[in-house]
């Protein structure tokens, strides 16, 4: 499932660095996050929807990776978006 223009919009504004950015790793990030929380009410009603799990798990792991590079790069902010976005770590 995707996310609304207006949705995603909102979030990179949330988490964009400079005026322009709409692609550094903490907005990825954040829209994957978005993404990957959408798909949660869509698999407690289509249990055995595995081709879409499979979408689900590539997410996950696109948004580790650039996870890693974050925390490979500046600590600080790694922790500030894990807080931000509420995620486990």
């Amino acid at each position: 499932m995707s996310i609304a223009k207006t949705r995603k919009k909102e979030v990179v504004e949330r988490h964009k660095i400079h005026d322009k950015d709409t692609g550094s790793a903490f907005v990825q990030v954040a829209v994957l996050t978005e993404r990957i929380n959408n798909l949660g009410p869509h698999f407690k009603s289509h249990v055995k929807d595995h081709h879409s799990r499979r979408g689900l798990l590539k997410l996950v792991s696109q948004r580790r990776k650039l996870l890693d590079y974050i925390k490979r790069e500046d600590e600080s902010a790694y922790r500030k978006l894990i807080d931000q976005l509420d995620l486990r770590k």
